[in-house]
């Protein structure tokens, strides 16, 4: 299954932040929740809307892919009450690797 940006492209445009985990975990911060959380976690980097554009968290997240190992994936995720595996959507779900498609 080949990665596909489109999804990427959208969430980037209404998210507040990006963040990586350094190897394979890829996330694009839908609220300030989400941000605060992953500060509290110690995501570096962090990358906040407000520091960057679009254009620049897309180019970032394609970069950090690139770089990842195997096991890489780009979620989308928001705050909910309740279970917070439900705040999760792939973006681009693991597997999704065909090198090609990268658009880089």
């Amino acid at each position: 299954m080949a990665a596909n940006w489109g999804k990427v492209e959208v969430a980037v445009e209404m998210a507040k932040g990006i963040a990586f985990d350094t190897c394979h975990k890829i996330y694009v911060l839908m609220d300030d929740g989400q941000m605060a959380q992953m500060k509290e976690y110690g995501y570096d980097p962090l990358i906040a809307a407000d520091t960057t554009t679009p254009d620049e968290m897309l180019a970032t997240i394609k970069d950090w892919y690139a770089t990842s190992c195997g096991l890489r994936f780009v979620s989308g995720v928001r705050s909910v009450d309740g279970d917070p595996n439900e705040g999760f959507i792939d973006l681009i779900p693991q597997g999704s690797d065909d090198d090609e498609e990268y658009g880089l």
